[in-house]
């Protein structure tokens, strides 16, 4: 038995009693049978209890919880203070507002409750990344760049907790605040893991293992969240939805996902775009050793990498395939795969 048929039965009997007295009332005013009017009006209370009583009581407080269910408990704390400070002030405007003539004296004081009240959760709300950091220095006497830095929470993509590289990138603490995995990110993970495909298993099953690990390091905050975004089936449309309401970055290695949050005014953090403006910057004419592992695609080419990845194209490197040699730059080239290096052989120099 549900809720709501619970909920049902005990509407229609309250309203098919109220009813029944309503018709009673009524019959003694029209000098009619009162158990034929109390009958008629209980009857139609039990109609209508049946069919609008959850429409009045569990309906409105799904809404609310699944809405509650979506703020951060940043903001719930800010709302709940906000309401104090409009309650506080409508309980000091009551006073003066009381002395006026009847009915404004009566009606008044609790029009401003609840005005002062919507307007202190309103704007607590709305300037509460102003007003956060004002408190907690206060409160402990940190500094507010500390306090920006606890408050601040990025969104965790699938997609960059398989590649694996943010586990490395926030034991430096280059990541400020604390990073946070909604319960659907962790589920997709779960579903890739499960995965029938062996490929998908197991960048699934390394996508836990680096949760596992951010967990537990000690010098990373981490944590997972149940917020979720009721109507949206799609992971990264939760993602972008969940990043505006709790107005945090998303850190993801996706670039679909990227350019969908650029549109909806989210900041996103991508790590291949940091890979990409860490790497080591050569300028023509500079020397250092390089690895020639293979042929180019050019006759006499030769081909080696940089410890970032960086491919470098050695002109007449073919002889030198598996050594170690000394190279010059010649030009460095930026495509829309990463930055390319041509050089040649300091000996050819």
């Amino acid at each position: 038995m549900s809720i709501e048929f619970i909920v049902r039965l005990v509407g229609m009997v309250f309203i098919a009693i109220g009813g029944a007295y309503l018709g009673a009332w009524l019959s003694d005013l029209a000098n009619a049978q009162s158990w034929l009017w109390s009958s008629v009006f209980g009857l139609v209370g039990a109609l209508v209890g049946l069919i609008v009583t959850p429409f009045l009581t569990i309906r409105p407080m799904r809404v609310i919880r699944k809405n509650m269910a979506q703020l951060s408990i940043r903001t719930i704390l800010v709302g709940l203070a906000g309401l104090v400070m409009g309650l506080i002030t409508a309980a000091l405007a009551a006073f003066p507002i009381s002395l006026l003539p009847p009915p404004f004296s009566q009606i008044l004081p609790f029009v401003g409750t609840l005005l002062f009240g919507y307007l202190g959760v309103t704007l607590f709300v709305m300037r509460q990344n102003d007003i956060l950091p004002l408190f907690g220095n206060r409160l402990a006497g940190g500094t507010r760049e500390a306090n920006a830095k606890s408050e601040r929470e990025v969104l965790l993509d699938t997609s960059v907790i398989i590649d694996g590289r943010i586990a490395d990138i926030a034991h430096t603490g280059f990541i400020p605040g604390v990073m946070v995995v909604p319960s659907f990110v962790l589920n997709e993970l779960q579903h890739i893991a499960d995965s029938p495909d062996s490929l998908r298993r197991q960048r699934g099953r390394r996508g836990l293992d680096i949760l596992n690990r951010l967990q537990k390091d000690p010098k990373i905050s981490f944590r997972i969240t149940d917020l979720d975004v009721e109507g949206i089936r799609e992971v990264d449309d939760k993602l972008v939805v969940l990043a505006r309401q709790m107005r945090g970055p998303i850190l993801t290695n996706d670039y679909n996902l990227n350019r969908v949050a650029e549109l909806q005014g989210v900041t996103v953090l991508n790590i291949n775009e940091l890979a990409n403006a860490v790497k080591t910057v050569y300028l023509p004419g500079e020397s250092f050793d390089i690895n020639i592992i293979q042929e180019g695609k050019e006759v006499g080419q030769g081909v080696g990498y940089l410890d970032d990845g960086t491919m470098v194209v050695v002109e007449d490197g073919k002889n030198y395939i598996d050594r170690i040699v000394p190279v010059t730059v010649t030009k460095v080239l930026q495509t829309a795969a990463g930055r390319m290096i041509f050089a040649r052989p300091e000996t050819e120099a």
